[in-house]
């Protein structure tokens, strides 16, 4: 079964290439507000790791029901892998907010920005309305990270939600059978800032893609 939406704007396979030549989407107005949108809960205080880059951040804990998996973790190239660690910790930020139930989540803005943070916030916020959360497993995979002449970074990769489902209290859970729309593309943008952290500042989706599904 799919889950609601994709977390970023869905647009066509060429669109998830032209982002990375492009370069857009960056900029932050400093808003990251949602009309309309108010925290449920507040978010308990994420525990603090340090890391060699010499940022501190969040450690996020998912429920025993409920995972992210990340492939192709490992490349070999430093630079390349902390792209491909911060950007995994940006997806999971996200729904480490819907477990949470806020929008008012340190580490969702820890690891997004700009666009993108807009984006997180509209997706979480479609969560809360119906009080919804999700269970099972989501597998990311193929992830492959590109670098900028500008210094951004672009990580393209696969989502498999065949096997995450939906959730919603007293409501018996239905599993489906995977679709073409279990499978996700995705890009994102990343940028480093000053803290050394790659945050997400853009990002595209094609639900669907053929490039994802086995």
């Amino acid at each position: 079964m799919t889950r609601r939406t994709v977390r970023v704007a869905a647009l066509s396979a060429a669109a998830l290439v032209l982002l990375t030549a492009c370069g857009g989407g960056g900029g932050d107005d400093g808003s990251d507000k949602i009309q309309g949108a108010t925290s449920t809960t507040p978010s308990a205080t994420p525990t603090i790791s340090a890391t060699t880059s010499g940022a501190e951040r969040p450690v996020i804990t998912f429920p025993s029901y409920a995972k992210n998996v990340f492939e192709d973790q490992q490349t070999g190239d430093p630079k390349k892998d902390a792209v491909l660690a911060d950007d995994a910790q940006g997806v999971n930020s996200v729904d480490d907010a819907i477990f949470r139930r806020t929008l008012d989540s340190s580490a969702l803005r820890f690891y997004n920005t700009g666009t993108a943070l807009q984006n997180a916030l509209t997706y979480i916020k479609g969560y809360l309305d119906k009080n919804d959360s999700w269970a099972g497993t989501t597998r990311y995979f193929d992830r492959k990270v590109t670098f900028g002449d500008d210094g951004s970074a672009s990580v393209v990769y696969c989502a498999d939600e065949s096997k995450s489902w939906i959730t919603h209290p007293n409501t018996p859970v239905t599993h489906t059978p995977a679709t073409a729309d279990s499978y996700v593309l995705y890009n994102d943008r990343l940028e480093k800032n000053e803290q050394g952290v790659w945050q997400i500042v853009n990002g595209v989706s094609k639900r669907g893609a053929t490039e994802c599904q086995p």
